[in-house]
Order: structure tokens, then sequence, then C-alpha cells
């Protein structure tokens, strides 16, 4: 927060003969925080600290939980190459949003915002959060809604005709890269997508069921296979565990698993497979895990253990599951956000 306002401090003392580098990446959102303030409205680092946990609690997208952000924000939403102005301004930009919207990367502070306040109003009511936030950014939000506050910065501001931004590093570009190895390691290798998003639980099961496609039928390509995805997926939490959208990822699916058969009366087709899905940042969630590795041995390791998916599910407890039966992937920072990965190889 004390970063944020010696940047702005900075910023509104440039000259039109100057030129600013701006560097951009993932995480911005966080590291870049300046609470709404101005026109007898004021919002803590507390108070925002709260609504963004309620967001990132209640299974809205990245868009979403930005849009509010960027409204609650001083320096977001394009308001960073306002204070920026006249000086003329680069942004190179890492991605780590699912589709590489500028305006949500970072949420945005030198790009013009496509969302309004009755927009981030309206993800606050979409997902029943009015008694989950503080009442000070409910007046906030409700007041820019009613016209008496300044919205986030719109594509025909002037600052914009100063400003240049540019993506250095995507998502796609790193699956590109994971084929090319996959395939000097001798894989089949194919990117599905970069823009995988929904419940990490769900998307499991679909990754489940490609996969035994490819080893009973080799479609949608031959093994041995390494297919591959990336984008960001979310996770509604309901209970009080420890974990991140990777680790749940592949908790989910070692439950597929269980779910074919244990043992001798495990599919062959099932035996063939392994699943990792890990942030490109090498850091999942509140954890210190990049995410989780599964496949029938972490299945078998856990139930020798005695463990119970079942339950371990429920509570969103996926990092103390992954721990106890060697599936977490401890990579250590990588020092680079370019959203998930998911790594699917059929032997």
């Amino acid at each position: 927060m004390s970063a944020a306002n010696q940047v702005l401090h900075y910023a509104q003392g440039l000259g039109e003969k100057t030129l600013a580098i701006v560097l951009i990446s993932g995480g911005g959102s966080a590291l870049l925080c300046a609470p709404y303030e101005g026109e007898g409205y004021a919002l803590t680092l507390e108070q925002k600290q709260i609504v963004t946990k309620a967001l990132l609690g209640s299974g809205a997208t990245i868009q979403e939980v930005n849009s509010v952000r960027k409204h609650l924000s001083r320096i977001k939403g394009g308001r960073l190459a306002q204070a920026l102005a006249p000086a003329s301004t680069l942004s190179l930009i890492l991605s780590d949003v699912v589709g590489d919207d500028l305006d949500a990367i970072a949420s945005g502070p030198t790009v013009p915002d496509r969302t309004t306040w009755h927009d981030a109003r309206d993800v606050i009511a979409r997902y029943h959060l009015e008694d989950a936030i503080p009442s000070a950014a409910l007046r906030i939000l409700d007041a820019g809604c009613a016209g008496l506050l300044p919205d986030t910065l719109k594509p025909e501001d002037p600052s914009f005709s100063l400003t240049r931004n540019v993506l250095i590093g995507t998502n796609y570009q790193s699956l590109l890269a994971a084929k090319e190895r996959a395939v000097n390691l001798g894989y089949n290798a194919l990117v599905l997508t970069s823009r995988l998003t929904g419940e990490a639980r769900e998307v499991a099961l679909f990754f489940l069921g490609i996969g035994l496609e490819a080893a009973a039928h080799g479609s949608p390509v031959s093994a041995p296979a390494c297919i591959i995805a990336g984008g960001e997926t979310t996770v509604t939490i309901k209970g009080t565990g420890k974990g991140g959208r990777n680790q749940e990822m592949a908790l989910a699916f070692l439950n597929g698993l269980r779910k074919l058969g244990t043992g001798v009366t495990m599919p062959d087709s099932a035996r063939r497979l392994s699943f990792l899905s890990g942030g490109t940042d090498g850091s999942d969630g509140p954890t210190d895990a990049a995410g989780a590795v599964a496949s029938a041995q972490v299945l078998a390791d856990a139930l020798a253990q005695g463990l119970d998916l079942d339950a371990y599910i429920a509570n969103n407890d996926s990092y103390h599951f992954l721990a106890k039966c060697g599936g977490l992937l401890l990579t250590g920072p990588t020092n680079t956000n370019v959203c998930d990965i998911q790594v699917l190889i059929i032997e």
C-alpha cells in the first residue's frame, strides 16, 4: 500500500518528455494496492482485504473479482495511466488471466476498463456477498452506481493516446513450450486449450474422461501421449481445509480414479494415467505447493493409510491429504505467473 502511494506520487510529477516503462504481472492486483479514497468516501486496507477474500471464496471468475477491485481502487482500472499523463507510457505485461484480457491483468492499471460501477455491484449481488463485505465498500459501489463518483477510465480518455500495452508472456506460450518438451521426451503431444475455466473438481473429471478415452482408443491422441492445457479454474469453498485450485483438481482426479476401482479391480486404462495440475508461479492458493500430481500409485498410497477422500474433498482440504500420500508438487517460487498448467500423461 505504501509502494502504491509512492508510485502515484512519482507518476504525478512526470512531464510530457518522459517515457514511463511499467512492468506488470500476475499478482499486481494485490501488490499495487491503493484503496478508494475521495469525494467523502474511503476504504481501509483491512476492509478491502475482506472484500477480496469474500470474492475469491465465492467462485467468481478473475474478471469478476477484478471488476470489483478496480472500482475500489485509486490506481487500477486505468487510473495509473491517468496519473502518468502527460508522460508517454509503455507497459510490458505478463498475463495471468485466461484469454489475456488486458483490463483484467493486475486489474488493468494502464488499460481502459470495460466494466462499470453497475457491473461491479452486480458481481456482489450475483454471489450474494452483501453481508460478507464491509458496509463501507457497499456504500462506495452504490454511490458510483448513483453517479456520485467518477467511474474507472474508459477508452475515450485522452490518457490512453499516450499509452502502449504489450503482452510479453502468456499461458499459451507456456503450453507451446511444454508441448515442445514433451515431444523431445518421446510423447505424442497435444495442446487442448489455454482457456480452461470452471470448477476445479469438475474439470478434473473432464481430464479423467479424456485420459481413459486416449488409453482405450487412442483418441484424441495415441499413447504414449501428453495432453496439455492451461487456464484458471475456480473453487467454491464450503469447508475449512487448506489447499488451492490445482490441488483440489488433483484430489478430485484421484477420487474419480477410486470410483473406477482399486487394486486389481482398477482398469488398465486408469493405471496408465498420470495427471499434474500446477500454478506457473509455483504457488497454489495459500500454500507452499505449486499444485499436485494424481496417479494410481498416489491413490494406492492414500488408501493404504486409510485416508477418506470424500471427507477431505468436502472440507476443501486437498493440501493435507496430498501431503500425506506424496502428491504435492513443490517447486518453490518461479517468479513468473502465466496462469495454471495441466499435464495428462498416458503411458
